[in-house]
């Protein structure tokens, strides 16, 4: 191993050391009241509960493509699939510990916000932190122990190198199988809770939000952790390893019989991964405040100071690794320019946040105006949601757009691959911002069914404001690092391809490239309706069955009587992994069918046309159903009558239709494009023609 190698080993074992003691020192807070406590252990229960079931499920999945894999003709084989499974293994275990976490740091979080806002959101950040830390040290372990375990420095010839690197890419096929289904399943318990307790208690029996006369709440509160905390995870698990590694073997490939530049071009992403680690600990001591307007500063505070630490950490790394990639003509890129590449990509994962911020924080002009929508009904305040989230497509994919042309320019291929890195380095930080959200959420809830006093729910809703914004930011990285990182595996497919049959082209004069580019195009369609109808079919049980408790358990909205929480958790269960496994299969199975049918050349636009609609619908999706739920906060706030008011209740069916779009598909999306990628390069030799 490298030196670098080794130091990037230490630094993952140093971020999973963090993890563990961030995590003793929540459990050491108090968790409150005996009753505060009853209801925290029904939400941990429930979802330790969805993904123990969840899991097994997987598992058989699991089995059954690692038995193919080592079936499959070389570079697969034992040793690809065992990295496919410790992809899976890992990706599966950062959602669990960081879903273990948030369900414990929660009514953490509400004991804190009885004496200030400052301790509520120093809980529920190091809570984030904790999933933050996990997810950056498994990955960087994961991907570190392959490199050793494979001998990946120590191969001499191209062809080595390559099989090695096709290998360890194993793992991150097993890292979007889980994320995948994680994703879905997660979305669909989640959102098929949130819309039965938005529909039927809120609009229908007009109860507060999280009323304990609701049944669906405790349902509603484990999906919040299930889908945001434990498939958000494993989502950003894998855009993490996707990207390190996408860069790793192109930089195998580039370097040719050159063993030195080899060296430098594989170690540079996991050098630079190692670095944002270290910025991201150091951006952690930004992140404070006690002023509740000056939420959102503090924590995009501490994502620019890691931003701008990562930056120089980034030079240090360059100076010493000299990463040198081939140009077009053959001589050397300088090194300095696939450093600008990687700073490019930190910069644009910013800006994209800020767009994202703009168009969902309800502080912000898009957000407002879907409340004013509202004053006229609900049909106005889709129509204006579905309007900001087309619009909001524009600015993201311009700057992507034009950060692919510099980096392009700069060092080519290489030069994207590394800005995903660079756009995901930061991901410890990022993800802790991201990920204390849904902690807040949780913790507003205990508030309101421990019946504590209206300042605690006060504080908890203006952390669980700022954190819906910092929610739809983190799914702006993750599309962002997405588009780069298909685009960087849909150059590895073109080249492999290439490799194993000289007449293969991706000319669009070509019949079987438009046939493969259409198919690709319609699939994020296809998908996204799958997850819509799961969650649309899983409510309506959810929907059905609070109005039956409603209606036969006597004294119920009265506060006289106990639902029956437990039903609601059994329905978002059975729906989720009942409806989890077709949109997940899909990803998997089309890039195989269309190759095994059509041939290498339509699998190639195959994964062209995927791109190009999933990042649409992904970013569009994401930011229309968080302006949506925003919107409604601003309502909730006192803005056009307030909770309880016809406009409110306007902006509860907006946010119901914008939960499956922000929490369920679009997020989804980018996993499919990468997943799909994947199989696609580790499929080419099943490819005939």
């Amino acid at each position: 191993m490298t030196p670098w190698t080794i130091l990037s080993l230490l630094v993952a074992i140093a971020a999973i050391a963090y993890a563990t003691i961030a995590y003793r020192d929540i459990m050491a807070r108090s968790p409150g009241s005996e009753k505060m406590q009853e209801i925290a252990r029904a939400i941990q229960d429930g979802g330790r509960a969805f993904l123990n079931a969840e899991y097994r499920w997987l598992a058989v999945f699991v089995v059954v493509v690692f038995i193919a894999i080592s079936l499959a003709p070389p570079p697969l084989g034992l040793r690809a699939a065992f990295a496919f499974l410790l992809g899976a293994t890992l990706s599966a275990s950062a959602g669990y510990f960081g879903m273990h976490t948030a369900t414990r740091a929660a009514v953490r979080t509400t004991e804190a916000a009885k004496t200030g806002l400052s301790g509520a959101l120093d809980v529920a950040f190091r809570s984030g932190s904790v999933m933050g830390m996990t997810v950056v040290g498994l990955g960087i372990f994961g991907i570190c122990a392959l490199v050793f375990a494979y001998g990946l420095p120590g191969a001499t010839t191209l062809d080595d190198r390559n099989g090695i690197a096709e290998q360890i890419l194993g793992f991150s096929f097993g890292a979007s199988s889980i994320a995948l289904f994680a994703r879905v399943g997660g979305g669909i318990y989640t959102k098929a809770a949130d819309v039965g307790a938005d529909l039927v208690g809120k609009v229908e029996a007009g109860i507060p939000e999280d009323s304990p006369r609701n049944p669906a709440t405790i349902a509603d509160n484990v999906g919040d952790n299930v889908g945001d905390v434990a498939g958000m995870g494993a989502d950003l698990f894998e855009s993490y390893v996707g990207a390190i590694l996408a860069t790793l073997v192109l930089g195998a490939s580039l370097a040719g019989d050159n063993n030195d530049v080899a060296k430098g071009l594989m170690t540079y992403p996991l050098a630079v991964a190692a670095m944002g680690v270290v910025a991201s600990f150091l951006g952690f001591r930004f992140v404070k405040t006690n002023d509740e307007s000056k939420l959102g500063a503090a924590l995009f505070s501490g994502l620019t100071w890691s931003s701008v630490i990562l930056a120089v950490l980034m030079a240090v790394v360059t100076f010493f690794l000299k990463p040198s990639p081939p140009g077009p003509a053959g001589a050397p890129v300088s090194e300095w320019n696939v450093y600008w590449s990687a700073v490019i990509g930190l910069v644009t994962g910013v800006l994209v946040g800020k767009i994202t911020e703009y168009y969902t924080s309800e502080k912000r002009r898009p957000a407002q105006s879907i409340a004013e929508q509202s004053t006229t009904g609900a049909a106005t305040n889709i129509i204006a949601g579905l309007a900001n989230g087309m619009s909001s497509t524009w600015a993201p994919v311009l700057l992507i757009s034009i950060g692919v042309y510099f980096c392009n320019h700069l060092a080519g291929v290489y030069g994207i691959c590394v800005a995903a890195v660079g756009m995901l380095a930061t991901l410890g930080i990022s993800l802790a911002v991201d990920a204390y959200g849904p902690v807040a959420d949780n913790a507003g809830g205990l508030a309101e069914m421990a019946e504590l006093p209206k300042e605690v729910r006060q504080r908890t809703d203006s952390l669980d404001a700022t954190g819906n914004t910092t929610a739809a930011i983190g799914k702006g990285f993750a599309i962002g690092s997405a588009a780069l990182t298909a685009l960087a595996l849909y150059n590895t497919y073109h080249d492999k391809a290439s490799a194993s049959d000289p007449a293969f082209s991706m000319d669009l004069a070509r019949p079987d490239v438009v046939i493969g580019l259409l198919i690709g195009a319609m699939l994020p369609f296809w998908f996204s309706s799958m997850a819509m109808r799961a969650v649309g079919r899983a409510a309506n049980a959810m929907v059905e069955e609070v109005r039956r408790q409603f209606r036969e358990i006597t004294g119920l909205l009265e506060g006289n009587a106990r639902p029956d929480y437990e039903r609601c958790v059994r329905i978002s269960t059975q729906g989720a992994l009942r409806e989890m496994v077709m949109p997940g299969l899909l990803a998997v199975i089309s890039p195989l069918a269309c190759g095994l049918i059509f041939g290498k050349s339509a699998v190639g636009g195959l994964l062209a046309g995927a791109l190009g609609s999933g990042v649409m619908m992904a970013l569009f999706m994401a930011n229309a159903g968080g302006a949506w739920d925003n919107a409604k906060k601003y309502v909730e706030a006192g803005h056009h009558g307030g909770k309880g008011s016809p406009v409110h209740k306007a902006t509860v069916i907006g946010d119901t239709v914008g939960d499956p779009f922000k929490d369920t598909a679009g997020p989804s999306i980018n996993i499919l494009i990468k997943l799909m990628s994947i199989a696609a390069v580790l499929a080419v030799p099943l490819f005939n023609r």
